[in-house]
C-alpha cells in the first residue's frame, strides 16, 4: 500500500486579510497545510483558502499575537508538527501625532510588531535549528528606513524588525534555516483604516500595491532563501533615497504623506 508523504506545514500570522491572507494563498498553492492566525475572525479567509485546495488541512487560530499567551495559543494549534515555513506577518499601524495617542494603543502596536513577533521567531527558529531545516519570512517594511512623522511608533517598530531580522539571519547563517525579510511599501489593505489614517495623503492614495503581488514577491524570496526583498521598483527607489538623505528631510517628506488631514492638501 502506498503511503503518501505528509504535506509540509506553513504557519502564517496576520492571515485574516491583506498580505497575510495572500501569503497563505501562496502556501496552499504550493502544497502546504496551514495554521493561520490573526486577532480578527478568520472564517472568510479560511473559506477562501479551502476553496483553493480542499485536501489541505487548515487550522485557524484567533488570538492576540501581541502577547506571549497568544503566541502559545498559536503554537498549541501546531500540535507538535514540524513547521516547514513560518510567515510572521502580523502587525498593526497607528497614525496621528505621538503626543495625542493613547499609550495603551502605542503599547499594543509595539507588543504586536515587536514583542509577539520576536517571541514567535525565537520559539519556532529554535525548533528549526534543532531540525537544521526550515524557512522563515518576516514582514518588515520600507517604513523602517524612514523617520515616520505622524506614524512614529509604527515606523520605529519596523526599523527594529528590519534590523533584528538581519542580525538573526547572521546568527543562524551556518544552519540550513533561511530567514528572509519582506519590506513592502504602501499596499492596498485595511492597514490604513485600522491605523486611523484614511484622511491622510498616503491612506487615500490610489497607487497602492496589490497585496497579492507583494505576497508573491515575498514568498518567492523565502523559497530562494533571499535575505532582504523590497517589493516594487518605486519602493526600492524610496529606500535608496532614505538612506542618503538627512533624517529630518525624510521625516518632513513623511509628514506630508501621513499628517492627519493631508488627503485634502495638494
Amino acid at each position: 500500500m502506498d503511503v503518501k508523504a505528509p504535506r509540509p506545514l506553513a504557519v502564517v500570522t496576520g492571515a485574516s486579510s491583506g498580505i497575510g491572507l495572500q501569503l497563505a494563498r501562496c502556501a496552499i498553492q504550493h502544497g502546504y497545510d496551514l495554521v493561520v492566525a490573526a486577532d480578527m475572525p478568520l472564517d472568510d479567509a479560511v473559506g477562501e483558502l479551502r476553496g483553493l485546495d480542499g485536501a489541505a488541512k487548515i487550522d485557524p487560530v484567533q488570538a492576540d499575537l501581541a502577547s506571549q499567551e497568544g503566541v502559545e495559543e498559536l503554537l498549541k494549534a501546531v500540535d507538535g508538527r514540524r513547521i516547514d515555513a513560518l510567515m510572521a506577518n502580523a502587525g498593526h499601524g497607528l497614525g496621528g501625532a505621538f503626543l495625542d495617542q493613547d499609550f495603551n494603543d502605542v503599547q499594543h502596536v509595539i507588543d504586536t510588531n515587536i514583542t509577539g513577533t520576536i517571541y514567535l521567531l525565537q520559539r519556532v527558529a529554535r525548533l528549526m535549528k534543532m531540525n537544521n531545516a526550515g524557512r522563515i519570512l518576516v514582514t518588515g517594511s520600507i517604513a523602517g528606513f524612514q523617520p515616520g512623522a505622524f506614524q512614529a511608533v509604527y515606523n520605529g517598530t519596523k526599523a527594529f524588525i528590519d534590523s533584528f531580522v538581519a542580525a538573526l539571519r547572521n546568527e543562524i547563517k551556518d544552519t540550513k534555516v533561511t530567514l528572509s525579510c519582506l519590506m513592502p511599501g504602501v499596499t492596498d489593505t485595511d492597514f490604513f483604516e485600522r491605523a486611523g489614517m484614511l484622511d491622510t495623503k498616503v491612506g487615500a492614495s490610489d497607487s497602492k500595491m496589490d497585496p497579492a503581488d507583494v505576497a508573491e514577491i515575498g514568498f518567492k524570496a523565502m523559497l530562494k532563501g533571499e535575505a532582504d526583498v523590497v517589493a516594487g521598483l518605486k519602493n526600492k527607489l524610496t529606500v535608496a533615497m532614505s538612506k542618503v538623505m538627512p533624517s529630518q528631510v525624510v521625516a518632513q517628506q513623511h509628514r506630508k504623506m501621513a499628517e492627519p488631514g493631508s488627503a485634502d492638501k495638494k
